[in-house]
């Protein structure tokens, strides 16, 4: 028997008018649809994004991705859900996965295509990139990620404060993500560097309670 595809679709930062139109045409298409969230009882903000694209016959598998450091646990939910992807690929059907912003950045789709790689030898899969909530960030707030040949780097702020120095000293932007409750630290650090005036702030870019400043020291 020949096996499904497996179609990875980064759905992008909030809005959906900017999934892009290859991501929405697999999505009315595709049957089995696997979708993320952090808990059981909570909704997938990836599915809330793309349901309007779902096609009349689809079927939504939930996936629980839990927000731990908790390698083991993660690297068991993974080979939970990869054998879940596996069964439908096996059995000849297609399957979506649906990621907020870009399949390839911070995803836990990366996580999942290693698992299927390993599992299901041969496996088709095509993956639809998607826009950042850094690239929809930038738009909403005229704000240039790059001119002529100034560098970008791009620090998960959750992880490391101190990371965020070293980049902020590099010099050219610095795409801070995973705030969170490190906000207040990240000010902190602006402000002892002299660039709280150079930067801007956008939570929930293009979702329900967007927030946007560019004075940060409000």
């Amino acid at each position: 028997m020949q096996m499904g595809i497996f179609y990875g679709i980064g759905v992008g930062p909030g809005d959906p008018e900017l999934i892009t139109m290859k991501g929405a045409r697999i999505l009315a298409q595709c049957r089995h649809v696997f979708v993320p969230k952090t808990r059981m009882e909570k909704e997938s903000t990836a599915l809330a994004i793309a349901e309007r694209y779902l096609g009349s016959r689809s079927e939504i598998h939930e996936l629980v991705f839990p927000m731990t450091n908790d390698r083991a646990e993660l690297a068991q939910r993974w080979e939970e859900a990869g054998e879940r992807i596996a069964a439908v690929i096996r059995d000849g059907a297609d399957a979506c996965f649906l990621t907020l912003g870009d399949p390839f950045l911070y995803s836990t789709y990366i996580y999942l295509l290693r698992v299927l790689r390993k599992h299901v030898p041969g496996i088709e899969v095509t993956t639809i990139p998607g826009v950042t909530s850094f690239n929809a960030a930038a738009a909403l707030t005229e704000f240039a990620v790059s001119e002529g040949s100034e560098s970008v780097h791009i620090v998960p702020t959750a992880d490391n404060i101190e990371a965020v120095r070293e980049a902020l000293n590099i010099g050219g932007t610095v795409i801070l993500m995973k705030v969170g409750k490190h906000l207040g630290k990240v000010l902190d650090l602006l402000e002892e560097l002299g660039l709280l005036g150079k930067g801007v702030f956008v939570s929930r870019a293009g979702m329900e309670g967007q927030y946007i400043e560019s004075n940060l020291r409000k």
